[in-house]
C-alpha cells in the first residue's frame, strides 16, 4: 500500500513552497485562464458535488499545462448573499463571524482535493477590498444611464423576506429555500439587461457552449417579432360627467395596446383581457361600473402566491370591468373588458386581444364566460401540424375543415392554432396569414414591434449580508433633478461603501432592509451640494457580486481599479468555463451582460466572457439526489483521510461521462484504489519486460482526445487497461513514464512521487504532453489462436501478417498442437491475424 497521507502533505508543501501553479500574469507567452464555478461557502463545508466540478476542471487544466499553456487556475469564495445568512441566522451567528469560520474551512479543504490552484489571486465577494469594486460596478452601470430605480410589482419570497428577480423564481418559488412566491409592490434597482436583449441573444450562434445551455437562454430572452395594436375604450351611454370626459381624453385611458404575433387574427378578437396589475386597471376606474367586485378580484389576485396564480390560470377566473368596451379596429365592433389571472403583468403590454377561435385559452375562457367565438383562420393546404389537429379532432375530410373547425370550438374542444388562409375578415379573406400579417397591421394603424420576455435585472435586496448599493438620495436636489429624482452614486473616492457590523442584521420582512434602521450608516452629506443627504440600506444581489469576479481574479493585485486592462486582454475572454447547468440563466446570462457593457465602457475590447464554456452533471447518491433534508451530503473529507485525494478524484470521474454526473456509491471507490495500489505496486518492481510502443501510442491517442473532450471516465478505463498489461507483459521505464504522464491529471499527488523515485526531474506536471505516432498505433505482434477440430490449444505471439505456410509451421512446432495432428489435416481454416484451426 502507498502511503498517500504522508505523499499529499508532501507534495502540498512543496506545489506551494516553488509556486508551480502560479503563473507570471504579464509576462505569461501562453496563456490559459482555466476558471471554475468558485463556491458559496455554506456552513457544511464542501461537499462532494463541489469537488466533483472542480476536480473535472483542474484534470483539464493540468492537461493544458502539460500541453505547454501557461494555465491560471484561480479560487474564491462567492460569501455574500441569501445563503450565508440564513445559516448564520440559523446557527445564532453573525454573518461576519460565520464568513471568518467558513473562509477557514473551506480553503483547507480546497487545499486538500489536489487542484492546481493559484492561490496568490484567491478572493472572496465579502472582502471590502473586493467589494468596493462592486459597488464601483454598479456606479459604472449608473453612469452609462444602464440603472433605473422604478416601482414595479415584484416577486417577494416570505421565507427569505426579500424581492427576487425573475429569474430567482422556479415555478413559482424561490429557487433558495422554496418557499411560494407572493407580489409586492415596492421602488426597487434594476438594470437594464433588456438594453442589451438582442445582442445577448444573437451571440449565443457563435459561442461554443454546451448546447442546451444557449436553449436555456435562447428560452428566457424570448424574442417574438409581432405588432402593437391599439383598441380604442368607450364609455357605454351617452351621457358623461366631466370627470368622465376628462378621463377619455387621457391619451393613456383612451386605448388599450397589445402586443401580438398574429396580427392575422385580430378579426376574430372577440373580447379584450388585462392582467390584474394592468396599471389601466386603475386610470379607467372612473368610468367602471362594478369597481367594488373589480378591486376585490384584484387585490385577491395580488395576495396570492405564484403557484395559486398559476393554478387560477387553469380555473379560468376573471371578471368583465362593467361601463367600458373596446372597439376592435379591424371590425369596428364593441367587444367587452375583462380581467383575468390567464394574463400576466410580465408579458407583452400586461393585454391582451382574446381571439378564442385560434387559442386554446382564450376559448376556455370563453366558453365558460359565454363570450363570442368567430373562426377566421381555416387551412390552406394539410401540413404535418394541420393532419396532427384533425386527427384530433377525428377528421380526415378536408373539404369539411371548417365544419369541423366551428364543431370543434362549439364543444370547446381545441382552438386551430395554425396558420392557413384567413376568413370572416373583409377584404383580406382569401389572403394567407403570412402574407395578410403586414396590410392588417398597416390597415388598422399597428406597428411592427419585437418583444423579449427577458426582464430588467433586479439587483435590490432588504437583506444585510451584501454590499452596500453605494447610492445617496438627496431631497433637495430632487426637485432639480427629475431625470436622477436626486439619486446620486458615492465618489469614487469615498469607496468602500463599508457594510457596518449590525447586531439586528435579521431582515425585517418590509420593504426597508436592517440598515434603514441605523443612522450612524443612512445619515451623510450629499455629494453635490453639500446638504443633509440619506444613503440607500439595501444591499445588492449576490449575483451582482459573480457576474464580473473572473474580471478581479487577474488583478487581485491592483488596488487603484477594478481590473487592469492590458492583463485583461492578455487573459481574457475566459477559454474555457466549466460549472453547474443550474447557472444556465442566471450567472451565466448576468456574466455576459456586463461583460458587454464592459466593452461599450471601452473598459475591455472583447463582448462575450467565456469562449467555451461546459456544463457538468449532477453527482446523486445510489440514485438520489444529494440533499441536507435527506441526510445524504457526501464530506469528502472522510473519503480523502481514509483513501486518499487521489482515489477520490479518480472515483468521482470514473462515475460516467462528466457531462452527465454520476452516482456515488461507498463501496464503487475501492476499485480506484485497488488501481492506484496496483500502480504503486507495479513501479516498486524491477522493469521487465519489451517495449508496448503500439500500446501506448494508442493509449495515449485515445486519453488525450478523451481529456479534450471532458470524457474522463472512458480515459481512466484506458489507463486501468495500460496497466493490466503492463503486469501481464512487464514494461520498459520508458512506457511507465508515458503512463504516469497520462496518469498525471487525475492522479496529481501519487504520479509526482513516482515520477520523482523513477529519478526525474521535478515535476511531472510541467513535463510535456506524451505524442502519439500515428504509423505505430498498430501493433506489431498479435496473439494467435491454434485450435484443432475447433477446440483452442494453444495461444502464441506472432508477427501480424503472419502467412498460412508460416502459420502452420509455428503451429505444429508446439507441443500441445502436435500430439493432435499426428498426419496431414482434412482441412486447414486460416483467419488472418486471428486463428489457424486444424480440421483432422
Amino acid at each position: 500500500m502507498y502511503p498517500f497521507s504522508k505523499i499529499e502533505k508532501k507534495w502540498r508543501e512543496k506545489w506551494r513552497e516553488t509556486g508551480i501553479y502560479e503563473p507570471d500574469l504579464d509576462k505569461a507567452k501562453k496563456p490559459f485562464y482555466n476558471l471554475m464555478m468558485f463556491p458559496y461557502p455554506s456552513g457544511e463545508g464542501l461537499h462532494v458535488g463541489n469537488m466533483y466540478a472542480f476536480t473535472g476542471s483542474d484534470i483539464y487544466g493540468r492537461y493544458q499545462r502539460m500541453r505547454g499553456r501557461n494555465v491560471f487556475e484561480p479560487i474564491g469564495l462567492d460569501g455574500f448573499g441569501i445563503h450565508s445568512e440564513n445559516y448564520a441566522i440559523k446557527t445564532g451567528k453573525h454573518p461576519m463571524d460565520h464568513a471568518k469560520a467558513s473562509e477557514k474551512n473551506f480553503y483547507r479543504q480546497l487545499d486538500s482535493i489536489g487542484n492546481g490552484f493559484s492561490w496568490n489571486e484567491k478572493l472572496e465577494t465579502y472582502n471590502p477590498d473586493y467589494y468596493k469594486w462592486t459597488q464601483w460596478v454598479f456606479i459604472k452601470m449608473w453612469e452609462q444611464g444602464l440603472v433605473e430605480r422604478k416601482k414595479a410589482n415584484l416577486n417577494w419570497c416570505p421565507s427569505c423576506k426579500t424581492v427576487l428577480a425573475d429569474e430567482q423564481v422556479i415555478n413559482g418559488k424561490c429557487e433558495r429555500c422554496g418557499s411560494d412566491v407572493t407580489k409586492k409592490e415596492l421602488e426597487q434597482w434594476f438594470f437594464k439587461i433588456t438594453d442589451y436583449a438582442e445582442k445577448l441573444l444573437t451571440n449565443l450562434d457563435g459561442l461554443d457552449w454546451t448546447e442546451h445551455i444557449k436553449t436555456s437562454q435562447k428560452n428566457w430572452i424570448g424574442k417574438s417579432e409581432g405588432a402593437l395594436l391599439r383598441f380604442p375604450v368607450r364609455t357605454v351611454g351617452n351621457v358623461e360627467n366631466e370627470r368622465l370626459q376628462q378621463a377619455k381624453r387621457s391619451n393613456n385611458s383612451n386605448f388599450i395596446e397589445v402586443f401580438t404575433t398574429r396580427p392575422d387574427t385580430i378579426f376574430g378578437a372577440t373580447y379584450m383581457v388585462l392582467a390584474p396589475e394592468n396599471e389601466l386597471v386603475e386610470k379607467l376606474k372612473d368610468r367602471i361600473t362594478n369597481l367594488e367586485e373589480v378591486e376585490s378580484y384584484t387585490k385577491k389576485t395580488k395576495s396570492k402566491t405564484e403557484n395559486e396564480r398559476i393554478a387560477e390560470i387553469k380555473s379560468k377566473t376573471g371578471v368583465e370591468l362593467k361601463g367600458i368596451t373596446a372597439i376592435n379596429p379591424a371590425t369596428k365592433k364593441q367587444i367587452p373588458i375583462w380581467i383575468a389571472d390567464y394574463v400576466l403583468s410580465s408579458y407583452g403590454t400586461g393585454a391582451i386581444m382574446a381571439v378564442p377561435a385560434h387559442d386554446q385559452r382564450d376559448l376556455e375562457f370563453a366558453k365558460k364566460n359565454g363570450l363570442e367565438v368567430q373562426p377566421v383562420v381555416i387551412p390552406t393546404r394539410v401540413g404535418p401540424g394541420v393532419m396532427a389537429w384533425m386527427s384530433e379532432n377525428n377528421t380526415h375530410n378536408e373539404k369539411n375543415i371548417l365544419e369541423v373547425i366551428e364543431k370543434s370550438l362549439e364543444n370547446k374542444e381545441s382552438a386551430y392554432t395554425h396558420r392557413g388562409s384567413l376568413i370572416n375578415s373583409g377584404k383580406f379573406s382569401g389572403m394567407t396569414s403570412d402574407k395578410a400579417i403586414g396590410p392588417i397591421t398597416k390597415f388598422i394603424g399597428g406597428k411592427k414591434e419585437v418583444h423579449y420576455h427577458l426582464r430588467d435585472w433586479l439587483v435590490s435586496r432588504q437583506r444585510y449580508w451584501g454590499p452596500p448599493i453605494p447610492m445617496i438620495y438627496c431631497k433637495k436636489c430632487a426637485l432639480n433633478d427629475p431625470v436622477g429624482q436626486g439619486w446620486q452614486p458615492v465618489p469614487e473616492k469615498d469607496l468602500p461603501v463599508l457594510l457596518p457590523r449590525i447586531d439586528d442584521f435579521r431582515p425585517k420582512g418590509s420593504s426597508e432592509a436592517p440598515l434603514a434602521s441605523h443612522k450612524e450608516f443612512y445619515e451623510t452629506t450629499c455629494p453635490k451640494c453639500k446638504g443633509p443627504a440619506r444613503r440607500e440600506t439595501d444591499v445588492s444581489d449576490t449575483f451582482l457580486d459573480s457576474a464580473w469576479y473572473f474580471f478581479r481574479y487577474p488583478d487581485i493585485d491592483k488596488n487603484d481599479v477594478a481590473f487592469d486592462k492590458k492583463r485583461i486582454k492578455k487573459w481574457l475572454p475566459v477559454p474555457m468555463y466549466i460549472g453547474g447547468a443550474e447557472h444556465a440563466v442566471l450567472h451565466l446570462l448576468y456574466s455576459r451582460f456586463l461583460t458587454m457593457a464592459f466593452k461599450d465602457m471601452d473598459l475591455i475590447d472583447f463582448e462575450e466572457p467565456y469562449t467555451t464554456f461546459r456544463a457538468h452533471g449532477l453527482l446523486i447518491k445510489e440514485g438520489t439526489k444529494m440533499s441536507k433534508s435527506k441526510g445524504n451530503i457526501v464530506n469528502p473529507d472522510e473519503y480523502i483521510e481514509k483513501f486518499g485525494a487521489d482515489a477520490v478524484r479518480m472515483y468521482l470521474m470514473f462515475l460516467g461521462p462528466f457531462s452527465e454526473g454520476g452516482d456515488w456509491r461507498d463501496s464503487g471507490i475501492m476499485g480506484v484504489v485497488r488501481f492506484l495500489h496496483r500502480v504503486w505496486g507495479f513501479c516498486e518492481r524491477e522493469l521487465t519486460g519489451d517495449s508496448i510502443s503500439s500500446l501506448m501510442h494508442a493509449s495515449t491517442k485515445k486519453i488525450t482526445n478523451d481529456i479534450s473532450e471532458l470524457k474522463y471516465n472512458t480515459a481512466i478505463a484506458e489507463l486501468m487497461n495500460i496497466l493490466n498489461r503492463f503486469e501481464r507483459d512487464g514494461a520498459t521505464k520508458k512506457d511507465l513514464e508515458t503512463f504516469l504522464l497520462l496518469l498525471a491529471p487525475f492522479a496529481p499527488f501519487i504520479t509526482e512521487e513516482l515520477w520523482e523515485k523513477l529519478g526525474n526531474k521535478y515535476s511531472v506536471h510541467t513535463q510535456t504532453w506524451p505524442k502519439y505516432d500515428k504509423k505505430k498505433l498498430v501493433e506489431s505482434t498479435i496473439k494467435f489462436v491454434i485450435q484443432v477440430n475447433g477446440k483452442l490449444r494453444a495461444t502464441v505471439d506472432a508477427k501480424r501478417g503472419i502467412t498460412q505456410k508460416e502459420a502452420e509451421k509455428l503451429a505444429l512446432a508446439e507441443e500441445s498442437v502436435k500430439r493432435y495432428v499426428a498426419g496431414k489435416p482434412k482441412k486447414v481454416i486460416f483467419v488472418k491475424d486471428r486463428l489457424i484451426n486444424f480440421v483432422i
